[in-house]
């Protein structure tokens, strides 16, 4: 037996920080908006420990404080939360429907903001050392390295631009590739084979991280020959992509051939009606806290106005 709720003006999926500032707008415009948070709550924030650029935080603030202090605000003007998954949805027929199991929700507009995965690779000792030395934002953490060796993972222009970047904290940059060519851009291979700092290891796999309680080396494994060796390093960096949250999006909403949604050029406009995307779901090149939550204003402002032009 599906229970059915009153229909939602705007229901909001995904609590990170596009989320969340989309809610603070959504809800401060009278909208008393329904977000779904999701079972891990707050997105890739949750996993991040020291947030030192998000503006109005000068002495930094750790990713959980900032999702809580960003809830508590969306919170006060009247957000409902449901710490609940969204594990269906039907976008063909207005109000749109969405399942939480077997209870039915229909709103009147939806906006997307569940995010990204950073892909990693897949190793117990790496989850053992998230946070503690292994890192998939260079550009989030670099600065915490100041001093030391580190590593890096990957053959695209993301890890091009990382390696390059943490040879701004780092004494040298190793870039580990499986591989004996990169899969980047020339002109960024250029720019990171010509650099002091970096040195390259070709048919490169990274087999186990070791360390007491930070990242301390790791284990590599030769590709070619199989041999294993061990290389000292302070840090690891994974750029081998990211993966968005989109699989239950399929078939219902247009997405580009790498996962992330379609919106309009500048906007937050999707290829249905009435449903908006903000954040990394639809942003696979800043991939930051802030863009995600100005795209989250631009969603609920959006969202706001077609409400108002359909008379809702």
């Amino acid at each position: 037996m599906s229970s059915q709720s009153p229909i939602e003006k705007v229901t909001i999926i995904g609590s990170g920080p596009a989320g969340l500032t989309a809610a603070i707008y959504t809800s401060r415009a009278g909208l008393n908006p329904l977000m779904f948070e999701g079972e891990e709550v707050g997105g890739q924030l949750m996993t991040t420990t020291e947030v030192e650029n998000y503006p109005g935080f000068p002495d930094g603030i750790t990713g959980p404080e900032l999702v809580e202090v960003v809830r508590k605000q969306a919170e006060r003007f009247g957000t409902r939360f449901k710490a609940s998954n969204v594990s269906g949805l039907d976008l063909s027929a207005r109000p749109f429907s969405l399942w939480v199991g077997d209870q039915k929700f229909l709103s009147h507009s939806i906006i997307i903001s569940t995010g990204a995965s950073a892909k990693y690779l897949g190793l117990d000792s790496e989850k053992k050392f998230l946070n503690k030395g292994v890192s998939s934002c260079a550009t989030c953490d670099g600065a915490f390295f100041k001093g030391m060796e580190v590593a890096i993972v990957g053959g695209g222009d993301t890890a091009m631009e990382e390696a390059l970047f943490l040879t701004r904290f780092a004494t040298q940059v190793h870039l580990l590739h499986r591989r004996d060519s990169f899969r980047a851009s020339k002109y960024m291979i250029n720019k990171v084979v010509e650099h002091p700092k970096i040195k390259i290891h070709w048919n490169t796999v990274v087999e186990e991280v070791k360390g007491t309680k930070f990242v301390e080396s790791l284990v590599l494994k030769d590709a070619v020959s199989n041999q294993t060796r061990e290389l000292s390093v302070g840090g690891l960096f994974v750029a081998i992509g990211h993966q968005p949250n989109t699989a239950i999006f399929k078939g219902h909403i247009e997405l580009h051939e790498n996962g992330y949604i379609k919106t309009q050029l500048g906007r937050t406009m999707t290829s249905v009606e009435g449903v908006f995307a903000a954040g990394d779901v639809a942003d696979h090149i800043y991939r930051q806290a802030i863009t995600a939550a100005g795209t989250g204003c631009m969603a609920a402002m959006d969202a706001e106005r077609w409400l108002e032009g359909q008379g809702l």
